[in-house]
């Protein structure tokens, strides 16, 4: 079966494509608010204490992390019903899509920040390894969603 006909039949097995999305976007958006209320907002205001404003709470940012959130969703939850269907979706398979998709998205993001001097070496340590949790169950749970439906 050719990969949009594996997508329609992923989403018409009882909308496991919509309820995958569901279960990350419950999951994704707690795990992001969470890691950046407890560790990642205080460590960057401490670590750039000149820099005006550092990580605030306004109204554009919640409506850009709103965004960034909903194509974080979308994103993982694609990538990983695509990786599931054509690797399985075995414990080692679920790692390695996982530690992918983390690479892909926040290795990037971090190591750029990083490299701009944006982030320290303490932020990396502690917001690399809380993503990588939560890519790891983000694609549990579209495992969980494609077991489901069938």
């Amino acid at each position: 079966m050719n990969l949009p006909g594996r997508l329609q039949a992923a989403q018409s097995d009882g909308g496991t494509i919509g309820f995958a999305i569901l279960l990350n976007f419950v999951w994704i958006n707690l795990s992001e608010v969470f890691r950046y209320f407890v560790f990642v907002r205080p460590m960057m205001q401490e670590a750039l204490p000149t820099l005006p404003d550092v990580a605030p709470m306004s109204v554009s940012v919640f409506l850009i992390w709103g965004v960034w959130d909903t194509i974080l969703v979308i994103a993982v939850t694609l990538v990983a019903v695509l990786a599931l269907e054509r690797l399985g979706g075995s414990p080692k398979n679920i790692f390695r899509i996982a530690t992918g998709i983390w690479a892909g998205i926040f290795v990037i993001l971090w190591l750029g920040l990083f490299n701009m001097n944006l982030a320290t070496p303490g932020v990396l340590l502690v917001a690399l390894p809380l993503a990588w949790l939560e890519m790891f169950v983000a694609v549990h749970l579209v495992a969980y969603a494609m077991r489901r439906s069938q």
